[in-house]
């Protein structure tokens, strides 16, 4: 993983609320056959679960979409993201997430990558 600080194999989260993100964007991934299932909390505590999108003329990944959901609800900021993948997140991939991330959260949200039972990959920090 590829980040500002990064924590490979970092252990479960113990705060509920990411441990919530983290079953709904295992959850968004189970639900179809897409490569990526996201989940964002906004600084409201609102949650937006999305999958990646990739169609013949639009190609988004699911911490974008789950952003956008956010933003277009009204999010002035978010607290936390997760994201779920069957492989291994693209660094340059997420790179471009945790851009989209900054763009309406700042520094120092968490980003936890899982895989899809929810084991912790990593955490990033923006």
């Amino acid at each position: 993983m590829s980040a500002d600080s990064t924590t490979p194999g970092a252990e479960a989260p113990s705060d509920p609320e990411d441990i919530k993100i983290i079953i709904l964007a295992r959850s968004a991934l189970a639900r179809t056959s897409a490569a990526q299932g996201a989940c964002v909390r906004d600084t409201d505590g609102r949650t937006y679960a999305a999958t990646s999108v990739a169609l013949a003329h639009l190609s988004l990944s699911a911490v974008a979409v789950a952003v956008a959901m956010a933003v277009s609800s009204g999010a002035e900021g978010i607290e936390a993201v997760a994201l779920s993948t069957a492989d291994e997140p693209d660094p340059y991939a997420l790179d471009t997430d945790l851009d989209v991330v900054r763009d309406l959260a700042g520094e120092g949200v968490a980003l936890w990558a899982v895989d899809p039972r929810g084991v912790v990959r990593g955490r990033v920090l923006t």
